[in-house]
């Protein structure tokens, strides 16, 4: 088995109109973890999957997964990895039973209980044509027949989308699952709802601009940001403070917020004794760390590539 599972180096496509999709991707994903990649809309995520996947050719750089360039890897490695993208679209007249008895002629670990299961367990029809379902549920049917077919790679981009709830816990539940059975499932996963990977994942991507700029243990990046307060006494900050690893900073009267980055341990004391105000910090969430990076709102034009968290690539 593989360690890096999933390898990309230098990946690097453009579109017509000479639009940079992905520039200069270098990332891994070890066997067995769960990867989880953000960005904004249009940051290039779906197309590094697809590049991934050998369904776009880059322009240059290379992507192999279990050490094969995908688009021309033997049927024995393509059918063990399982890609389920943003806009799957399954064939409306057919049903899940009849999908199941094509697929489990080219998967060989299908597990056709496991499908009826998942079936069973998300309310879902085993005998009426896909046609007929919610759109979330044609998305669940899509999901249903990749975790049945018991791969070593899993990649889902989006998977999560239109869900509710219910569906996305359900969803959660069925990655870890994947991830503890048997040998293992690697997982390599784009979404939004970046409270989902708080739950599941192990390393966090951050993309921006077709570019990767930050690739990290998600706990050592819990670890190392704060949500800071930093209180003066008077009515005004002083005019020239700066926070020091603030990725975001918001100054309002005597008191300067900021989110930091703060990795030695011993700056709170620093800032404490240089200023002589009052200092409070505060945890963050995964949610907030992202939009301090790639929100519009108080970002300037190179925030992204000067941050201080950018390049942590502690894989």
């Amino acid at each position: 088995m593989f360690s890096d599972v999933i390898e990309t180096h230098g990946l690097t496509k453009t579109f017509r109109g000479g639009v940079v999709a992905v520039k200069d991707l270098d990332f891994s994903v070890k066997h067995g973890a769960v990867y989880g990649l953000i960005g904004r809309n249009g940051s290039g995520k779906t197309t590094a999957l697809r590049l991934l996947l050998g369904l776009l050719l880059p322009d240059r750089g290379t992507a192999s997964v279990l050490g094969c360039e995908f688009w021309r890897a033997p049927r024995e490695v393509r059918q063990r990895v399982a890609y389920v993208s943003q806009t799957q679209r399954l064939p409306t007249g057919a049903s899940l039973e009849d999908l199941c008895r094509q697929l489990k002629r080219f998967y060989h670990r299908w597990d056709p209980a496991h499908a009826q299961a998942l079936a069973k367990s998300w309310n879902l029809s085993w005998r009426r044509p896909l046609g007929g379902m919610s759109a979330g549920e044609q998305r669940q049917a899509a999901l249903l027949l990749a975790f049945a077919s018991r791969p070593d790679v899993l990649v889902l981009d989006e998977p999560a989308a239109g869900f509710d709830p219910l569906a996305r816990r359900a969803l959660l539940d069925q990655i870890l699952d994947a991830v503890t059975q048997g040998d293992g499932c690697t997982v390599l996963l784009s979404t939004h709802i970046v409270a989902d990977l708080e739950r599941i994942a192990e390393h966090i991507g951050m993309m921006d601009c077709g570019r990767l700029g930050l690739s990290t243990r998600l706990d050592d990046l819990l670890e190392r940001t704060k949500r800071v307060q930093v209180i003066f006494d008077g009515d005004q900050s002083p005019p020239d403070f700066t926070v020091p690893g603030a990725l975001r900073t918001v100054a309002s009267g005597a008191v300067v917020g900021a989110i930091v980055q703060w990795p030695n341990g011993n700056e709170l004391e620093i800032l404490r004794a240089s200023t002589g105000a009052r200092v409070q910090v505060f945890p963050v969430d995964l949610e907030e760390i992202f939009l301090a990076l790639v929100g519009d709102e108080g970002r300037d034009d190179n925030s992204w590539k000067s941050s201080p968290l950018l390049h942590a690539n502690a894989q």
